[in-house]
């Protein structure tokens, strides 16, 4: 099987219908902060413990595909031992790693970021992809404001993303494509569209430019949202139309699934959303999810640190999963 061959089965299982993607992918920053919201201590062995959890909760592997892994957690190990790409693989869940090294201040603009790490990019992928990486995730940041986000923010992460990914699948790794749109703001979901639709137009411009296989990547991008602080709240239905409609006028039909990020929403509306799209297929790719929160919230909650309730928190996750996978 040639390389291109094998990155489009890839790509095609990570979204195949009724299963999606576990993002557990948190910086230690990130997740030290959740589990100290909840009393939780966060050292190695507490993290290493929470995502044995997720990793071996029971059923899971009927409707998670793959799950991305931050460098920590890719390097770690179950309690007997065996590293966590291993025991997913086993599972015939693809392990996936986040490559990016996060996004840092833009220079000359108003507050806009870049997402750094292309430097060793290719030396890194080679090392994941010895050590059992599938496929790799670069998240890419836009937000909206006044004259924001700018068309430099749009190419310099634009230009990134399709950098990044033609590195990937050069190393036989599928690539995740993120560019993710803010929902912080009080911007209506008019302009979250038009937004949008700028970036994802960017982003396949750059990507066509870089020779990147739209055959052999999955792209992961926000729904078309108003913003958080925004007056007017938007209906379950009007969200799935407008995000439909976006990805429809910018997203080639060669891309094999989208899988979409959670963006902070509550793991109900999450869902509610990802099932309205759903409902008005057929659509040319594959509709999938890449959840963190929505997915990890209420296990993370039922858990609490505490070893007495990893069954019950797993049997939280599974629901979840179930839920989000129909």
């Amino acid at each position: 099987m040639s390389i291109t061959q094998e990155l489009r089965q890839t790509a095609a299982a990570m979204v195949a219908p009724g299963r999606g993607i576990l993002a557990a992918d948190e910086s230690v920053p990130t997740i030290t902060s959740r589990f100290r919201a909840l009393g939780i201590d966060s050292t190695p062995e507490s993290r290493r413990r929470y995502r044995e959890l997720l990793f071996t909760a029971p059923g899971i592997d009927a409707h998670v595909s793959g799950v991305i892994m931050h460098d920590e957690t890719f390097q770690q190990a179950d309690s007997s031992g065996r590293p966590f790409p291993e025991v997913l693989a086993a599972r015939g869940i693809l392990p996936g790693i986040k490559v990016d090294t996060g996004a840092k201040a833009l220079a000359f603009s108003d507050d806009e970021r870049v997402t750094e790490g292309l430097d060793g990019l290719r030396e890194r992928i080679a090392a994941y992809r010895t050590l059992g990486a599938r496929f790799a995730k670069w998240r890419a940041v836009f937000t909206i404001g006044f004259q924001r986000p700018s068309a430099n923010c749009i190419r310099a992460n634009a230009h990134a993303l399709a950098r990044y990914a033609a590195i990937c699948q050069e190393g036989g790794v599928v690539p995740i494509v993120e560019p993710e749109v803010l929902a912080d703001g009080d911007h209506g979901l008019g302009r979250c569209d038009e937004v949008t639709r700028h970036v994802l137009d960017a982003v396949f411009s750059e990507l066509r430019l870089a020779r990147v296989d739209l055959a052999g990547m999955v792209l992961k991008p926000s729904m078309v949202t108003p913003g958080r602080t925004c007056a007017r709240a938007a209906e379950v239905e009007e969200v799935a139309r407008a995000t439909i409609a976006c990805l429809a006028d910018t997203v080639p039909a060669s891309v094999p699934g989208i899988a979409f990020l959670s963006g902070g929403q509550a793991p109900d509306v999450a869902t509610a959303h990802l099932d309205a799209m759903a409902r008005l297929g057929p659509h040319p790719w594959q509709l999938s999810f890449s959840f963190g929160r929505a997915l990890q919230d209420e296990a993370l909650r039922t858990w609490a640190g505490d070893e007495a309730n990893v069954a019950a928190a797993q049997a939280v996750l599974l629901r979840r999963v179930q839920l989000v996978g129909a």
